[in-house]
């Protein structure tokens, strides 16, 4: 658990799956990403489906809800996936799922999104609001061939159908110190969520660093969209964790939930662990 100001920040577990290594990391060569990062015998590497949870003020914000559960065997075989729905991975943690009164999603990849619905098309949390970046969800209905494999439409369009969608343009406030800015190298619009009070400050960076070997500047997913957009997007966040001393939080990264982050040369790296 960690502090921040009138909100305690909980790291929700929901899963695991896994993903290729050379698509995770780009352009870095299998020698330096394998070092930390040891693939299977398929050359997938583990990752979490970590979701965080915020509470206090009044409101109970659940940021991503993971992967869901309706993949058949055949993806769950591909992407290894071990998943839950986020209301028993809540309750796993000790947590009411129907005290959640916001649903922040990142981004509407099925890893992200993919567990707002349920297998017969019901709404995981249905008297909570969605917020989404409005350009985001104009681009999963529509998403270029490259990304179009990671969108899935029942993830979604229940949640439209419903009137539960929040859309927001460009950085907005889901509630007085939780605040969300969209980025657009991974894919259009996928935001970030930044929590803050009473000196600290926690980033949910979702996709911009899926993992803390992600913090190095041009380990970049083979996935991104825009890489080189990511690499200002990266340069301009973590230097002000940096100066700032926020907390990062990781949504996919198997051991570490959230740490500092540091300055290494002209670079990033891990600091200090944080308990979430």
């Amino acid at each position: 658990m960690l502090a921040a100001g009138r909100y305690t920040l909980h790291a929700v577990p929901s899963g695991t799956f896994a993903l290729d290594g050379g698509a995770m990391f780009g352009v870095v060569p299998r020698t330096l990403w394998e070092r930390r990062n040891p693939p299977d015998a398929r050359h997938r590497i583990p990752l979490a489906l970590r979701l965080l949870l915020v509470v206090g003020g009044g409101r109970t914000v659940l940021v991503d809800t993971g992967a869901g559960d309706k993949f058949g065997d055949k993806e769950n075989a591909i992407y290894a996936v071990d998943a839950k729905l986020p209301d028993a991975a809540l309750e796993d943690a000790g947590f009411d799922p129907a005290s959640v009164t916001d649903v922040v999603l990142t981004h509407f990849h099925f890893d992200h999104g993919g567990g707002s619905t349920r297998r017969d098309g019901s709404v995981v949390f249905p008297n909570a609001r969605h917020h989404v970046q409005r350009r985001h969800l104009a681009y999963a209905k529509h998403p270029l061939p490259k990304d179009r494999a990671s969108f899935r439409p029942a993830d979604f369009l229940p949640l439209e159908e419903a009137g539960l969608l929040v859309l927001h343009d460009g950085v907005s406030r889901v509630a007085d110190g939780i605040e969300v800015e969209p980025l657009m190298g991974h894919t259009d619009a996928m935001q970030v969520v930044r929590v803050s009070g009473g000196g600290t400050t926690a980033l949910y960076v979702a996709d911009l660093a899926p993992t803390t070997s992600h913090l190095r500047l041009p380990w970049i997913m083979g996935y991104d969209n825009r890489p080189l957009v990511t690499l200002e997007e990266k340069t301009r966040l973590f230097s002000r964790a940096v100066d700032e001393g926020w907390v990062v939080v990781f949504e996919h990264d198997p051991a570490v939930a959230a740490c500092r982050v540091v300055r290494d040369g002209e670079d990033f790296a891990a600091g200090a662990e944080v308990d979430l």
